[in-house]
């Protein structure tokens, strides 16, 4: 459910790229355009991997990791340089940590769940268990 929300806070800020495109509040016309659509594509994929998440695909999961790892890159950036504003780095950064932490272990209960079915399916507990 997490991810999804991160994946309707992308949808929410392509929205807003929109508006400023149509307002005519860019530097560049070109780059908002590829930034608008960007940030599309990436909220797509994102609500794609809440929904294979919600429905217990692995790839969703991974998919959510490395959405989180790249939301960390962000709020470090945001934390660093000549525009550093660590209140956005927080904001950033501690949600991703909480969704990073879950979804880890939700890989590792699929996991277990996955090495229990297979040793249900071959007659019994794997050998040395």
């Amino acid at each position: 459910m997490l991810v999804g929300i991160e994946g309707l806070g992308l949808a929410a800020l392509t929205v807003r790229e929109i508006v400023a495109i149509a307002l005519g509040d860019t530097g560049s016309m070109e780059s908002a355009v590829a930034l608008a659509v960007l940030t599309l594509v990436g909220a797509a994929a994102v609500i794609a991997f809440a929904f294979a998440i919600w429905g217990g695909q692995s790839w969703g999961r991974s998919g959510g990791i490395v959405t989180q790892l790249l939301i960390l890159a962000v709020a470090f950036g945001a934390a660093t340089g000549a525009f550093a504003v660590p209140a956005v780095a927080l904001a950033l950064a501690a949600p991703a940590l909480v969704v990073l932490v879950l979804l880890v272990i939700a890989v590792r209960d699929a996991g277990r769940a996955a090495r229990r079915q297979r040793d249900e399916e071959a007659g019994g507990q794997a050998p040395g268990t």
